[in-house]
């Protein structure tokens, strides 16, 4: 500061008519409390950045002008290709353009408005050379149109090139970063004598510097924490915090939260990651006419306008009809609640008002409308992010009226194609939090930790991947345009990236951590800029700065349970099945309840194939009942349309059932073989899914029966269908005593001399009963032990969980018992 006095002195300028050019706007507050500790009175200098400075004159971009307003941008870049011949790739393409066209950008607006026109065309003949190539047309295509878009654009910044805001300027003083820009070298030029550009200084002293080489990124997160904590604690503050590796530095935040320490992120985030743009994104998604069922439901869970009671009840309901897309939702899904039914009756208001065709205009006061009819709005509007979101889509009453007569905003948009706008505007928009002004901790990338007074620097993420010497140029140019355009070339990178680290170096205590492998487990090395300083002998290795503790060994074991309180009225046989193989299992999933939300995107699976040939069989065989004996080729054909019925009351998705679908001809037949055979043996058919229930003491037995026939005499016999394997049919008669299931159907029909067997359908046809062997044995025994065991929970005992056998893999329960955290 006191040279710049000097300076101001010996050019006689007077500081208000002075204008310092800093690299980067988060200085411009550092920059002025400096001054004002050097002179606290009197006029002060003016310190900006190009576009702050050049913010003072209004502008207004024109119609095809690039704005750097994304949104704006994006429907631009659309227009250009289409006019270009390439409106079939105008959605993919228009990202990559205004990408290109920015870039661009940064060269043309660097040249005065009057000259633009005469660089433009000495450029022109040599931008596309060595792209004539047929493969290279879309390639070649976007770097035309990017360069003459930017060519032709008014620029914000033409205000300091044309004079308008450096006539009265007695003293330009640019502050060069680690990089060259053009425009403040654009500027000194053209001011001559009344600019000076100075370059800080690069031969100041290096700090201490620690190296930490930890095992993977976890380690690293923790280390990187652990360091930042002592520094807080040995008073060195601020601290700053590289940002080299944004997940990793999100992480080292969360480890930092938990401590209570004050972080300000300078850096930012995307806009589409925070949970207000979520919310916004869920809303157009669950609007979309195919939007599927879970889509709906999350955007549903974060509507105010809904109570949350309702909600579960509607999620519940659509779980049980398994739809996956929510059009496929029928009025009879969602039983007789008054609250449920007028609730879904405001969803679908919401979502048939967003399908119609619109302009961009139209749009957003639609999308206006559903954030304020679904309780969202407010939230948005308390929320800082919120607030972005609703800037950055202009959705504040007023935001487009300077669009109203733009032509690409009144082109007619689908809610896909709005939709996918906002997507690209969220995920091109940084998001800021505000910060008190007291923060411990900033995060900042190490290119502009230039000119700050930190105390110390902790910089993770210092190995090859993330931080190399010579970093990649941005895409969308090749080597020879960016050369042509004036754009930073990777010599230009890889020099500023050095200068960066050398400026990092130079802050009194720095902590430089890298890991020695990535998330897959593969190898990986410290930076070649750390490799260089270790060469040096600059930098100690450092010790583990995590703080040791001792933790008490709590091993988890296996839950045990006892709920005499709970003991269940009625016992089917799916429920005793679970106790007998997991006591743990049977309380809680009979005794408390619990149960597995159903999963709407579920694929079609053997399971929905039992389920649908159960329900045809019994169709079937009561359609045979009432019709009498029918010969084969009219079984086969109520067959064929039964099945055809069973797929669309179902609501399966035909080509998600074809597998099974195509196999159903080879099902058939084999069944129509099998039944002529049973029939033959004196076998009537007598009810299908029936349901029975039976006392035994003071327990009620209750469950459905797959299939009861007649026999001849006074016997009958009860089926259960398996489409399982054969030998998994036959497996379960191995131990017959075990075998429950049968034995129960025969404790619920005690009156009636039964048989009892499992008909096996298996996919190509071949069907098969396995009967019980020892029926009436093992209905004797499932009587004892079905009355002592519910004696037993009664009394008190123990239920514990076993963890065993192939049912505890896929159990409901697993989570809740924590198998996976046992102590074995």
């Amino acid at each position: 500061m006191r040279k710049l006095q000097a300076a101001m002195a010996a050019r006689g300028a007077h500081p208000a008519r002075t204008v310092v050019l800093l690299p980067y706007a988060q200085l411009m507050p550092v920059a002025r409390q400096f001054w004002a500790r050097l002179a606290p009175t009197g006029f002060a200098p003016r310190f900006e950045t190009s576009m702050n400075w050049a913010r003072q004159q209004a502008w207004e971009p024109g119609e095809t002008d690039l704005s750097f307003e994304i949104g704006r941008d994006l429907l631009t870049a659309r227009g250009w290709l289409e006019q270009g011949g390439l409106r079939a790739q105008a959605d993919t393409l228009a990202g990559m353009l205004v990408e290109a066209a920015w870039q661009a950008a940064g060269a043309a607006r660097a040249v005065p408005p009057a000259q633009r026109a005469g660089w433009a065309a000495r450029l022109r003949p040599q931008l596309l050379q060595g792209m004539e190539a047929p493969a290279l047309a879309t390639e070649a295509a976007i770097a035309r149109i990017a360069f003459e878009w930017a060519a032709a654009s008014g620029h914000a910044t033409d205000a300091l090139l044309d004079g308008t805001l450096t006539r009265d300027v007695d003293l330009l003083l640019v502050m060069e970063g680690f990089q060259v820009e053009p425009i403040p070298s654009a500027l000194a030029a053209q001011l001559g004598e009344r600019a000076q550009t100075w370059a800080w200084p690069r031969d100041l002293p290096l700090g201490e510097a620690a190296l930490h080489e930890a095992t993977d990124a976890s380690e690293e997160a923790e280390r990187a924490a652990a360091c930042v904590l002592r520094h807080l604690e040995q008073g060195h503050v601020p601290v700053a915090l590289g940002a080299t590796d944004r997940v990793l530095t999100r992480r080292i935040g969360a480890l930092l939260f938990t401590r209570g320490v004050r972080v300000h992120d300078e850096t930012g985030w995307k806009l589409s990651t925070t949970r207000a743009a979520s919310h916004v994104m869920a809303a157009l998604r669950a609007c979309a006419w195919d939007a599927a069922s879970d889509a709906v439901l999350d955007w549903l869970k974060g509507v105010p306008a809904l109570p949350p009671g309702t909600v579960q009840a509607i999620e519940r309901r659509a779980r049980r009809a398994a739809q996956r897309e929510w059009r496929q939702l029928r009025a009879g899904d969602w039983g007789d609640s008054a609250s449920v039914q007028g609730a879904v009756e405001r969803i679908a208001e919401w979502r048939d008002n967003m399908q119609t065709t619109r302009t961009l205009l139209e749009w957003q006061l639609a999308l206006r409308g559903l954030l304020q009819a679904c309780g969202q709005w407010p939230l948005l509007r308390g929320d800082a992010a919120g607030m972005k979101i609703l800037e950055a889509l202009r959705l504040e009453d007023g935001a487009s009226d300077d669009w109203s007569a733009w032509a690409p905003a009144l082109r007619r948009l689908t809610l896909r194609d709005f939709t996918a706008w906002a997507n690209e505007v969220l995920e091109a928009v940084s998001f800021v939090p505000p910060h008190a002004g007291d923060e411990q901790v900033v995060v900042l990338p190490m290119s502009q930790l230039l000119g700050h007074p930190f105390a110390a620097l902790v910089l993770p993420g210092c190995d090859e991947r993330s931080l190399p010497a010579s970093p990649e140029p941005a895409t969308g140019w090749s080597q020879a345009q960016r050369r042509l355009l004036g754009l930073p070339l990777r010599e230009d990178l890889e020099a500023a990236q050095r200068a960066a680290w050398q400026g990092a170096l130079q802050v009194p205590r720095i902590d430089i951590l890298w890991r020695g492998s990535d998330d897959t487990g593969e190898r990986s090395l410290a930076s070649p800029l750390v490799q260089e300083l270790a060469l040096q002998g600059v930098g100690l290795p450092a010790a583990d700065p995590r703080a040791e503790r001792e933790e008490q060994a709590d091993p988890v074991q296996p839950p045990s349970v006892q709920a005499p309180g709970l003991l269940p009225a009625q016992v089917s046989a799916s429920s005793y099945e679970d106790l007998r193989r997991c006591p743990y299992r049977f309380f809680a999933l009979r005794m408390l309840g619990l149960k597995e939300a159903d999963e709407i995107e579920a694929e079609v699976d053997k399971r929905d194939f039992g389920t649908w040939l159960h329900a045809v069989l019994r169709a079937f065989h009561e359609a045979m009942r009432e019709r009498g004996d029918l010969p084969r080729a009219e079984r086969v054909a109520l067959l064929d349309t039964l099945a055809r019925e069973g797929i669309a009351g179902q609501r399966l998705a035909e080509g998600e059932f074809l597998p099974f679908a195509a196999g159903w001809p080879a099902v058939r037949e084999g069944y129509l073989d099998w039944l002529e055979r049973h029939e033959a043996a004196g076998a009537v058919f007598e009810s299908a899914e029936s349901e029975h229930r039976a006392t035994l003491g003071e327990l009620q037995l209750a469950g459905r029966i797959d299939r009861v026939d007649r026999l001849p005499g006074e016997a009958a016999i009860v089926m259960d269908y398996k489409t399982e394997s054969l030998q998994a049919s036959k497996d379960r008669m191995k131990s017959p005593l075990e075998d429950t299931q049968l034995a129960f159907y025969a404790l619920l029909l005690p009156h009636r001399d039964l048989q009892a067997a499992y008909l096996n359908i298996g996919e190509r046809g071949e069907v098969k009963a396995v009967p019980h062997p020892a029926l009436d044995q093992a209905a004797h025994l499932l009587e004892e032990a079905v009355q002592s065991e519910m004696r037993r929970i009664a009394q008190g005992a123990p239920l514990p969980a076993l963890g065993e056998g192939r049912v505890c893999e896929f159990c409901a329960a697993r989570g809740l018992c924590r198998r996976d955290a046992w102590s074995e």
